[in-house]
């Protein structure tokens, strides 16, 4: 996948396959990937695909992942839309986290996500590297040309 030239940016190399080497302003993917960057946070996304989760429900739910960077990812995701924080009334002072209209959106992302880890995870004969280094899924072979793959 290539994204749209929009200038070389300063100090970055050539490219001799003419591949541009930043991503384009604005293009969908990257906006996509910037929504979920980080460790952990499609895994707070999948939480909270499930109902709103305050703090102490988001970490007990996900018991490896430090206090810390929990605030951090969930500071992330509303600073990104993805996610609203909702005060609880009551004392002791509370909040609870859900998906906006955004964030549910990413629901069958995180699903295809995981149908393309379960289909090619650890099938490395399923594999090929392309000129980036890079393991891409090899297409299935026809039966004329020697057999096919499931």
């Amino acid at each position: 996948m290539t994204h749209p030239t929009v200038g070389h940016a300063p100090g970055l190399p050539d490219d001799p396959r003419a591949r541009v080497t930043a991503p384009a302003p604005g293009c969908p993917v990257e906006l996509a990937l910037d929504a979920l960057r980080g460790r952990w946070t499609t895994l707070v996304v999948r939480e909270l695909l499930a109902g709103p989760r305050t703090f102490s429900q988001l970490s007990a739910a996900l018991p490896t992942l430090s206090d810390k960077v929990l605030a951090d990812r969930l500071r992330h995701l509303t600073e990104a839309a993805v996610l609203d924080r909702d005060r609880v009334p009551g004392w002791p002072p509370r909040v609870c986290y859900r998906l906006t209209k955004r964030g549910r959106g990413l629901g069958p992302v995180l699903q295809a996500l995981w149908d393309w880890g379960a289909r090619y995870a650890g099938d490395h004969d399923a594999e090929e590297t392309t000129g980036t280094g890079l393991a891409v899924p090899r297409p299935a072979r026809s039966a004329a040309a020697g057999g096919s793959r499931p």
